[in-house]
């Protein structure tokens, strides 16, 4: 069997996306073992409120079921007014924007998640002081919020004032909100309208955990969400996903308690690194993002010691590093920061 992988040398896998664990082994196979990830951005504290058994997985998934999973995660959203539809991850979602015949000129919003310029190639990426001025020319305007890896919060406001812009010469406005659940009163989903011509992607892994699940949101304006979802089709998430999906964001309670148990984790890693004269230049309640001219340097003597952080090819001054899990997690971290 021919195996094919867009990024199969390990060093190359590392700086393509977080969790690559497997591909980290192989580049340090004298590494201690279990390796600590800490590459993702993934909340370590992860809901396990459900357990699907096998016999559900043997019908297709039912559509009274996928509209539950609608119902919770738009209360969960506060996405009183706006469609939505659910993704086999919102990854998916960001590779179909190409295919929607959105509005150009296209327009990036850098630095930020790799798969944004994948997504709609040709686009013109930008820095945050262009981006009013890019609005009012109309097109397509992506960007994420917070945004990955400095964690930037865009006031939902502004972005409001952003796709009204933009609306008014007939423009998008995409906005990923993968890391969204982790900052309440982030989203934009609470101000839109049906009709407003914007396109917000959630995450339910993140959040929650459980990057596996594979599922995400589209939700916004229905024009945008309705073209989405059709090439979809009528199975979009699996019947594990569905139950998953639907009880997690049920558990308002546990989404509440979640919040605070990482801003303490935060603030705990927050610890360690000023420890270590490690200050973070941007931060999101998963995720700190350190920069120093001796990055790689720190990637390799970490990865030597079996703690995998997240480097950047295109800017090898920063590392993104991720919420250890628990206190002998955040032990390790901090001694292997300490030892030269």
């Amino acid at each position: 069997m021919l195996l094919t992988d867009p990024h199969p040398a390990p060093a190359a896998a590392l700086t393509y996306h977080g969790g690559r664990a497997d591909a980290a082994a192989r580049l340090y196979p004298d590494a201690p073992a279990p390796w600590l990830d800490l590459s993702t951005g993934i909340n370590p504290f992860a809901w396990d409120g459900a357990d699907v058994p096998l016999a559900a997985l043997r019908a297709l998934p039912s559509p009274a079921e996928l509209d539950a999973l609608r119902y919770a995660a738009a209360a969960a959203f506060d996405a009183k007014e706006t469609a939505i539809t659910a993704l086999p991850g919102s990854e998916i979602g960001l590779r179909a924007l190409a295919g929607l015949a959105l509005p150009r000129p296209w327009h990036v919003v850098a630095p930020s998640y790799r798969t944004h310029v994948a997504a709609l190639p040709g686009a013109a990426t930008i820095g945050v002081a262009a981006v009013g001025a890019v609005a009012h020319g109309g097109g397509t305007l992506l960007l994420a919020n917070p945004n990955n890896p400095d964690g930037r919060c865009w006031p939902a406001a502004r972005l409001l004032e952003l796709a009204q812009a933009l609306a008014e010469r007939g423009g998008v406005l995409v906005v990923d909100e993968a890391f969204a659940d982790s900052v309440a009163g982030a989203s934009v989903l609470p101000l839109l309208a049906r009709d407003d011509r914007v396109l917000v992607f959630r995450s339910f892994g993140k959040f929650f955990g459980l990057a596996g699940v594979r599922l995400g949101f589209a939700a916004g304006g229905a024009a945008l969400v309705g073209a989405l979802a059709a090439r979809l089709g009528s199975w979009p998430v699996s019947t594990a996903a569905l139950r998953i999906g639907t009880a997690a964001y049920r558990d308002t309670a546990w989404i509440a308690a979640t919040r605070e148990r990482l801003v303490t984790a935060s603030a705990a890693l927050d610890a360690v690194l000023a420890a270590h004269d490690l200050a973070p230049t941007g931060a999101c309640p998963l995720f700190r993002l350190v920069e120093r001219q001796d990055a790689p340097l720190l990637f390799e003597r970490l990865a030597r010691a079996g703690i995998l952080l997240r480097p950047f090819n295109e800017a090898p001054e920063r590392l993104r590093i991720g919420l250890p899990g628990d206190a002998a997690a955040l032990a390790r971290l901090d001694a292997a920061l300490g030892d030269r």
